[in-house]
């Protein structure tokens, strides 16, 4: 993954901030939305692109775009800048190849200490009970 070119294929955009702040909010566009054209990016090879459509598959559009939000701060900068480290966060886990966990079956000894195990709690627990009375 090549940082440089991922991060010169982002598009940012300002826009109002929602919420609480007085009369600084309705006039400062601090919020910033990232967006991120998979099928189009240059920097990512088929393969790669194929893994992020199935990892991310929940954040992005019907036109299999990466959208993200920022508003964080009041400043438009450092919510740039939050939201472009939550970005390559994102990518890079979305890459990761996850190991497949290789079925095993317990072994024999494994087997027997478990049930000698359980009848001995099982054998103390019948020993508190009160005797029955006929």
């Amino acid at each position: 993954m090549d940082i440089e070119n991922i991060s010169k294929e982002l598009s940012f955009k300002a826009v109002r901030a929602s919420g609480a702040g007085g009369q600084h909010v309705n006039k400062v566009s601090s919020k910033i939305v990232l967006t991120f054209d998979i099928p189009s990016s240059n920097s990512l090879n088929d393969d790669e692109k194929e893994r992020l459509k199935v990892s991310l598959k929940t954040r992005l559009t019907n036109d299999t775009i990466l959208t993200l939000n920022c508003s964080e701060s009041r400043s438009q900068h450092k919510n740039k800048e939050i939201i472009t480290n939550r970005f390559l966060k994102i990518i890079s886990d979305g890459l990761i190849i996850k190991k497949f966990r290789k079925k095993t079956k317990p072994s024999r000894a494994g087997i027997r200490k478990r049930l000698e195990k359980k009848s001995r709690h099982a054998l103390k627990k019948t020993s508190r009970r009160k005797p029955k009375i006929e």
